[in-house]
């Protein structure tokens, strides 16, 4: 009897692990409410902005959340590019 092979990692999958939920507070975090209606063109981002409803959004309408996750990728890419922050002096 063998084993079955493990299942594969997914290692540099930056996505791999994070909740939705996380995805939305890292954007709201780096962009903003505005900054993230302006990205995607969501009611539930500029009208009385909140996680909760946000969430509500995004779980129903799977384009948005694609739009949401590949505008998170390009945070991360962008945020690699930049590189850490230099200290003054």
């Amino acid at each position: 009897m063998s084993t079955p092979p493990p299942p594969p990692t997914q290692a540099r999958n930056p996505q791999h692990g994070k909740t939705l939920e996380a995805i939305l507070t890292e954007l709201v975090a780096h962009y903003g409410w505005d900054g993230l209606a302006q990205r995607v063109a969501l009611r539930c981002f500029s009208r009385e902005p909140c996680i909760t409803s946000s969430l509500k959004v995004l779980r129903k309408a799977p384009w948005a959340r694609e739009k949401v996750e590949s505008l998170y990728l390009f945070m991360l890419r962008d945020l690699r590019r930049a590189g850490p922050p230099r200290a003054a002096g």
